[in-house]
C-alpha cells in the first residue's frame, strides 16, 4: 500500500509544480482572463479579485507559489498531508470557477456533469490527507533519521529509521525522479516554447459553449469524419483580406497570439467543429497544439509543389510526417499552374498523394482551375472551392473581371479585382459544384466579410457545398456554430445530393 499512496501523491505532486512553474516563467502571466470569464454562484467573488490590479497581482502570486510549494512537499513527501489538504482547497476554488453543472454540460478536459479532472484530483488528496499511510518520503525519513542519531532506539529500530541503504533509497527515490521529469520538461521546453496552455492560463469560454443550439452535422472525405462546418486558418494566420483598410492585418496578427490561437481552436473543438484548413507553414503550430493538448482535429493542409527542391514532393513527405491527416494541393498553386498550362502538374501531385495512402484534394479560386483539371482527367479525392454570391458592394463589375486575377490586381482602380472578389464567376461555379461527384468544400463563402453568416452559409449550402470553410475569430465560434446548425435545418432550395 506504501508504493500505491507513494505513487499517486507523486503524480498530483507532479501536475502542481508543473503548473506552478510553467506560470513562473511564462512572460507577463496572469491570471485575468480566467477569472473574469468564470461563471456559477461564486463568479461575482472571482470577477471581484480580477476587478482591481493589487488584489490580482496577489491572487498571482499565491495561486503560482502556492502551486510550486504544494507540488514539491507533496512530490517529496515532506509535510504532505499539510500540502494534500491546502492542495484540495486550492483544485475546489478551481472547480467552483467553472463548476460542470448548472450552466452548460460543454467542456473541455475530459468534464462530465459534476465529475471532472479538478474533483477527481481533489478526492484523491482528501484521500492522500485522512489515510495514516504515508507512503515513501520525507515525511517518514527525516523523524527516524533524528531517532536513529540519537540512539533512541534499538539496533533493529534504527535499521528500520533509515541505517538500511535499502530503506533509506525508498524514502529519497522521489528526488531522482523529480530530476528526470524536470528534465523533461525543460526539454519539452526548448523544443516547444514554454507551455501557456496549461491551468488557469487559457479558458475557453464555456458561457458562450452553453448558447450552443445542438450538434454539428458531419460528412465524411474518404474514412474522415468531418463537421460540415470546417474552421479557416487565414484570420489566425493573418490573411483577412481587408481590401484597402491597410491596418487590419497587423491588427489580426496582434490579436492572434499563439495562445489566442490555440484558445480559438479549443473553443472550436468544444462547439463541435473537428476540423480546420491549414497552409503547409502552419504545420508546427498545429502539431505543438495536438502534442500540449492532446486535441484529435483534424488538420486538412494545403501544400506545394516544390518546383525548385531536388524532391519536388518533400512538403507532401513533411505533411505526412507530421500527422496531418488530408492533403490538397495548394488553391493559389492550382491556379498559376493552370493559367501557365502546366495544368499536368496538378495531376503529377494529386497521383504522389494518393501513392502514399493518402486523401488528395485540390483547391482553387476560379472555377475555371477546376475545368480544366476535369478536362484532363484529373479528378481528386474532393474539391476545395470559393463559393459565395457577387451581390454586395465591393464586388468590381463583371464586365471587368478576369479568370485569374486573384493572383494579381489593381490597388487604385474600384472597377478591377483589389483584394475583394474570390468566386469571380459565380454561376459558373454553381453550375460546376452540382455536376460534381464526389465532395466539395466551400470556402471564402463570406468574402473575406463581406457577406453576413446567414446569407453567405446559405447561399453555399444551397448551391451544393457539402463542407463549408470559414475564418474565425473566437468570438464568433458559437454564433457561426449556431448559424450554421440553423442553416442546415432549414434547407429548401438545395439540389444536389449530399456527396459526403
Amino acid at each position: 500500500m506504501k508504493t500505491i499512496i507513494t505513487i499517486i501523491r507523486i503524480a498530483v505532486g507532479w501536475h502542481f509544480l508543473y503548473e506552478g512553474l510553467i506560470k513562473l516563467f511564462a512572460d507577463k502571466w496572469s491570471s485575468a482572463s480566467y477569472l473574469n470569464n468564470t461563471f456559477g454562484f461564486l463568479s461575482g467573488f472571482y470577477h471581484w479579485l480580477a476587478a482591481s490590479p493589487v488584489r490580482l497581482e496577489v491572487v498571482d502570486f499565491l495561486n503560482i507559489w502556492g502551486l510550486i510549494l504544494i507540488g514539491l512537499a507533496l512530490f517529496v513527501g515532506l509535510f504532505a498531508k499539510w500540502a494534500s489538504i491546502s492542495g484540495a482547497f486550492l483544485l475546489m476554488l478551481y472547480y467552483l470557477a467553472y463548476p460542470p453543472f448548472g450552466v452548460s454540460l460543454f467542456g473541455g478536459d475530459g468534464a462530465t456533469y459534476i465529475i471532472n479532472p479538478l474533483f477527481i484530483e481533489t478526492a484523491l488528496l482528501v484521500f492522500l490527507f485522512g489515510y495514516k499511510d504515508k507512503g515513501y518520503g520525507l515525511d517518514e525519513l527525516l523523524p527516524r533519521l533524528k531517532k536513529a542519531k540519537r540512539n533512541d532506539v534499538t539496533s533493529d529500530a534504527a535499521t528500520d529509521a533509515g541505517n538500511s541503504r535499502r530503506e533509506m533509497i525508498k524514502h529519497v527515490a522521489a528526488l531522482p525522479v523529480l530530476g528526470l521529469f524536470g528534465w523533461g520538461a525543460y526539454r519539452s521546453g526548448q523544443k516547444y516554447g514554454v507551455d501557456t496552455l496549461s491551468g488557469a492560463t487559457i479558458q475557453v469560454n464555456r458561457v458562450a459553449l452553453g448558447e450552443l443550439k445542438g450538434v454539428l452535422p458531419q460528412g465524411k472525405i474518404g474514412e474522415h469524419a468531418l463537421s460540415r462546418l470546417v474552421i479557416g486558418s487565414n484570420v489566425i494566420g493573418g490573411w483577412v483580406h481587408a481590401r484597402d483598410l491597410i491596418y487590419v492585418e497587423s491588427l489580426a496578427r496582434t490579436y492572434n497570439t499563439e495562445k489566442k490561437i490555440f484558445e480559438t481552436l479549443m473553443l472550436s473543438e468544444q462547439a463541435g467543429i473537428n476540423s480546420i484548413n491549414i497552409f503547409q507553414s502552419q504545420i508546427p503550430t498545429m502539431v505543438k497544439y495536438k502534442k500540449i493538448t492532446g486535441s484529435k482535429i483534424k488538420c486538412s493542409v494545403q501544400v506545394r509543389l516544390d518546383e525548385e527542391n531536388k524532391d519536388r514532393f518533400v512538403n507532401v513527405k513533411n505533411a505526412i510526417d507530421s500527422g496531418m491527416e488530408i492533403l490538397q494541393m495548394h488553391g493559389a498553386q492550382c491556379d498559376c499552374f493552370v493559367r501557365d498550362s502546366k495544368t499536368e502538374l496538378i495531376g503529377t501531385m494529386v497521383d504522389f498523394i494518393r501513392s502514399q495512402g493518402y486523401i488528395a484534394g485540390i483547391a482553387g479560386h476560379p472555377v475555371h482551375t477546376f475545368l480544366a483539371c476535369e478536362d484532363m482527367g484529373i479528378i481528386p479525392d474532393y474539391y476545395m472551392i470559393t463559393m459565395h454570391h457577387d451581390n454586395y458592394w465591393s464586388a468590381h463589375p463583371r464586365e471587368f473581371r478576369k479568370t485569374f486575377e486573384t493572383q494579381g490586381g489593381s490597388k487604385r482602380d474600384r472597377n478591377l479585382y483589389h483584394d475583394n472578389l474570390f468566386c469571380t464567376f459565380p454561376d459558373e461555379t454553381v453550375e460546376f459544384v452540382n455536376r460534381a461527384k464526389i465532395p466539395v468544400m466551400g470556402y471564402k463563402v463570406l468574402a473575406a466579410g463581406a457577406i453576413y453568416p446567414k446569407d453567405g452559409f446559405k447561399w453555399a449550402f444551397e448551391n451544393g457545398a457539402d463542407f463549408i470553410c470559414v475564418g474565425m475569430f473566437d468570438f464568433q465560434i458559437v454564433d457561426d456554430v449556431n448559424i450554421c446548425l440553423e442553416t442546415l435545418q432549414h434547407l429548401t432550395n438545395r439540389t444536389r445530393a449530399w456527396y459526403s
